[in-house]
């Protein structure tokens, strides 16, 4: 059954999304995964103030490796805000958790007390109003990011309702949407996927992990390999069977 008509304007016109590009392994998948459903990705990142700002460099070169045109690099500095470890030096990233205790084990959100320090506040409201505009303005509707509900450290804005919620917003709060030239949606393909079948994808979509980079507090020798990220990207690869690529400390 075919679908609705698009908008006169866009008819015979390059698909177009804006992709989040943090530099990390499930944004690259992302990435990959827009230009494999035939999307031209304009991909966006973030120096917001991280500790981990090596991921920048990660990011570039992710761009670079999959023939990304547009990478623009947005800075917002959210160490203003603070609250949050990967932002306020006085606040230090977990280490060394029990392995079950830094994923939800795939039994869906996790309320309140067990939303960690790393949590950013409202970081991914902010990264997806940012991202809309530029989608405005580079005629997208389309937005993705690496948001995970399964194998992720009990973010809130990284849930299904938090995504449904913003592609409501996006799609009353913006001229695009309400002069009727098309509606927005907010993509997240790996909401309900583990680490390990995200990177089973990824390498199915070429996509190369060596470039990435998941460490909240990297050292000059690599990867701490003791953080929460970390513990969730090298149980992901010994999961999928892939080698991990990672340098660790």
């Amino acid at each position: 059954m075919l679908g609705p008509t698009p908008p006169a304007y866009t008819r015979g016109m390059t698909r177009r999304a804006v992709v989040m590009l943090s530099g990390g392994l499930d944004s690259a998948t992302v990435a990959a995964w827009a230009q494999a459903d035939g999307f031209t990705v304009h991909a966006l990142s973030f120096d917001y103030g991280q500790r981990h700002r090596v991921e920048l460099e990660a990011a570039q070169k992710v761009a670079r490796s999959l023939g990304i045109q547009d990478h623009r690099v947005v800075g917002l500095d959210l160490r203003a805000v603070g609250g949050s470890a990967l932002t306020d030096d006085g606040i230090e990233v977990p280490k060394d958790a029990p392995a079950d205790g830094a994923t939800s084990g795939g039994a869906g959100p996790q309320p309140h007390p067990s939303i960690p320090v790393t949590y950013v506040p409202a970081r991914n409201t902010v990264f997806l109003a940012v991202a809309l505009g530029l989608a405005e303005v580079v005629g997208a509707f389309d937005l993705f990011f690496g948001a995970n509900a399964l194998d992720y450290s009990g973010y809130p804005d990284c849930r299904p309702e938090f995504v449904s919620a913003f592609e409501a917003l996006a799609n009353v709060a913006t001229k695009a949407a309400v002069t009727g030239q098309g509606r927005f949606s907010v993509r997240a393909p790996l909401m309900h996927l583990t680490k390990a079948e995200i990177i089973t994808k990824g390498v199915a979509l070429g996509v190369d992990y060596g470039l990435t980079t998941s460490c909240y507090d990297p050292r000059p020798a690599g990867a701490c390999g003791r953080c929460d990220s970390c513990t969730l990207r090298r149980r992901g690869f010994e999961q999928a069977g892939v080698e991990d690529p990672t340098v660790y400390a």
